[in-house]
């Protein structure tokens, strides 16, 4: 009989598949990195608890271009400075991928609030344009020029926080308590340059960034970059806290109680 493709795989190809992932090369891509200072205010309402604001309102949008063989893949995020039961690090709202294979394993695996989207990184020379868009909007677009050549930093850890849970069936919440996802990123820079320009958020519903506007801006990159990144539930979380805060992660958050017409399977 040929193979069923749908059915079970055995042992052998489920190792085989583990052993390939595992052994991926430095995988580099070309980025831009805002950073800026926004409204301690806008920072502390976005913060689902346990989360609470960092010392500083940090607002970071990084745009990246991945040359991926056979296919190049863009990515995004637009996340504000937050700690941890004493650890600092990142909460995203939102992080534009422009491959389904992108979103589906980072939303699935970490509970990464990822979104198909665009991703646009163009240098001209010294000119630098970097955007995310959905819908037709380009929500967050960086503009500037290359002034100089920064030193490499050092390699470093950097801290995700990410909510990874599943509505409810019934449509009463959360099957299960959600979970706290510490994503440790090992991260190393073989390029880096500043840029001077400016961030330039504009109105969306489905992409509301414009509401952490631009106070300071504290520093524009661009550079060449590689990641490793892992993931742990650090703990448990209260359905009913984080419920309040579930439309972050769609566009319409009644689509989670989304099933198919009646009779049309």
């Amino acid at each position: 009989m040929a193979r069923v493709r749908y059915g079970a795989r055995d042992e052998a190809e489920i190792a085989a598949s583990r052993e390939k992932s595992s052994k991926l090369p430095d995988i580099w891509s070309t980025g831009v990195v805002a950073l800026w200072e926004t409204d301690p205010d806008v920072v502390a309402a976005v913060l689902p608890p346990p989360l609470k604001p960092a010392g500083r309102p940090l607002v970071r949008a990084a745009i990246s271009k991945v040359e991926l063989p056979g296919y190049p893949l863009g990515a995004g995020s637009v996340a504000v400075a937050a700690r941890h039961d004493g650890v600092e690090g990142w909460y995203p709202l939102v992080m534009p991928m422009t491959h389904e294979r992108a979103l589906t394993g980072g939303r699935e695996v970490f509970g990464e609030p990822k979104k198909l989207g665009e991703v646009t990184v163009e240098r001209d020379g010294l000119v630098v344009r970097a955007a995310l868009a959905r819908h037709g909007i380009a929500f967050v677009e960086v503009r500037g020029a290359v002034d100089r050549v920064l030193p490499l930093p050092e390699p470093t850890r950097k801290t995700d926080f990410y909510f990874k849970f599943l509505p409810a069936v019934d449509g009463s919440g959360f099957d299960g308590d959600p979970a706290l996802v510490h994503c440790v990123r090992n991260e190393k820079v073989r390029r880096l340059e500043h840029v001077t320009g400016d961030v330039v958020l504009r109105e969306s519903m489905f992409d509301p960034v414009a509401d952490l506007p631009v106070r300071r801006l504290v520093e524009i990159t661009i550079g060449e970059k590689t990641t490793d990144q892992q993931g742990r539930v650090v703990e448990r979380v209260s359905a009913q806290a984080l419920l309040p805060y579930i439309h972050q992660r769609y566009d319409d958050p009644l689509q989670i109680l989304d099933g198919p017409p009646e009779g049309s399977l």
